[in-house]
């Protein structure tokens, strides 16, 4: 019971704390909430026009309805505190289904990590849509072998959200025997999305989302564009950054970058697909569902965030749900990478919004902070792959018994 306490006395401290250094800190780390979520949503409650169903959008369609609810809370102030209290009732389910009755020591401790990590990552954490679909992937993760199909559906409504919960529904098709159950849970619920935006009058909109990112170039903040952004702080000619305005983010630009941009999504396709398909035969051949799960979507998660031409740093609070998994699965294991993780988002949040401005002018200082976070992304990268390699699996002669093969089991406590 104390333990518990102390979590939760820990969870309203740092969410009040890091809410107030949303409108402390420099280069507008709210911005998105009052510039666009704000305007988005009071748009659609006033009958002027629906992002998704209107006019093609950047966001799935479902991210729309949490912009829509934070004006239930904009009483208490404005829309941006009502935004941050949408965000902590909405990590406090997730809260509550991770801590329990606070006995377990693996979810105190993956209690612990998420907390750490929403204070090292800093406002960009609270005040984006990512945000909301954190405690949602924690809470289906935790559920998924006794509800396989409500967590595929939970998964699957984070995707129409954010779209990087799919890794986790592919990363439980994977890992998973009862598939049937993940594909259920993924089509009924993208079904009635569907259903609701082809009623609405958005099928010309539908997949909006995936076309909108298509023609964008590479941005600043995306590992692979590190070796541009020195070239723009050596004042190499033709290296600089600058402001599409269609997509509202900065990029860069030089020798190539066109042709990098262009591969990138496919490559990350590729690699994805490698990394399903590693996991894939692992099972195959006995990989218990606790030992392989956890490593295959943290591994997922971050071939998303690092190969991708995007790469805004409020794509670090992925990390949390496949790491606070593994914490609950197999804390040991799982430590030294949520400590690493934790170091990405403490370099993430001295990037942005602390020195951003020396990034946006390719200042030396600027740029050396990133590299050293990419640096830090791609070792976690690398280190989970390890992992994920030597992921034990049956002997042959084991194999070869007639003994029905391990189910999927709970995770540890």
């Amino acid at each position: 019971m104390r333990a518990r306490l102390i979590l939760w006395a820990a969870f309203a401290i740092v969410h009040l704390f890091v809410a107030w250094l949303g409108a402390l800190e420099p280069n507008q780390p709210m911005g998105d909430v009052y510039f666009v979520y704000e305007p988005w949503s009071t748009a659609a409650l006033k009958g002027a026009g629906i992002v998704g169903i209107t006019e093609t959008w950047v966001y799935p369609h479902l991210a729309l309805a949490p912009m829509i609810l934070a004006h239930a809370f904009a009483w208490i102030g404005n829309y941006i505190i009502g935004w941050a209290v949408l965000v902590t009732l909405c990590n406090a389910v997730g809260f509550w289904v991770l801590v329990g009755d606070g006995r377990s020591r693996s979810r105190r401790a993956a209690a612990g990590f998420w907390l750490a990590f929403v204070l090292a990552v800093g406002p960009v954490g609270m005040y984006r849509i990512d945000a909301i679909t954190v405690p949602l992937a924690i809470a289906a993760l935790l559920w998924l072998v006794r509800r396989p199909m409500l967590s595929a559906a939970m998964l699957t409504a984070g995707a129409w959200i954010k779209i990087w919960p799919a890794a986790l529904v592919a990363t439980a098709f994977v890992a998973m025997r009862r598939r049937w159950d993940i594909v259920a849970g993924a089509l009924v619920t993208t079904a009635v999305v569907v259903a609701v935006v082809l009623v609405s009058g958005g099928a010309p909109h539908l997949l909006g989302f995936v076309t909108e990112q298509t023609g964008r170039g590479l941005q600043i903040e995306a590992p692979l564009a590190t070796p541009y952004l020195w070239g723009a702080a050596a004042g190499l000619p033709g290296w600089s950054l600058y402001y599409d305005q269609e997509i509202l983010t900065f990029q860069v630009s030089g020798p190539g970058v066109d042709v990098v941009s262009a591969v990138l999504t496919p490559v990350l396709a590729l690699l994805a697909a490698g990394v399903a398909l590693l996991g894939a035969a692992k099972v195959r051949r006995g990989a218990s569902f606790a030992r392989l799960m956890p490593p295959l979507a943290l591994a997922l998660v971050l071939v998303l965030i690092v190969v991708n031409k995007v790469g805004s740093p409020q794509f670090h609070v992925w990390l949390i749900a496949p790491i606070a998994f593994w914490l609950v699965v197999d804390r040991r294991r799982a430590f030294p990478l949520a400590a690493l993780a934790l170091l990405s988002a403490a370099l993430t949040h001295l990037l942005y919004p602390i020195v951003y401005w020396q990034l946006l002018s390719a200042e030396p200082l600027g740029v050396a902070v990133l590299t050293a976070r990419n640096v830090v992304l791609v070792a976690l990268l690398t280190w989970t792959l390890v992992r994920l390699a030597r992921v034990p699996v049956v002997p042959r002669a084991a194999a070869a018994s007639p003994a029905r093969p391990a189910r999927d089991t709970e995770p540890a406590s």
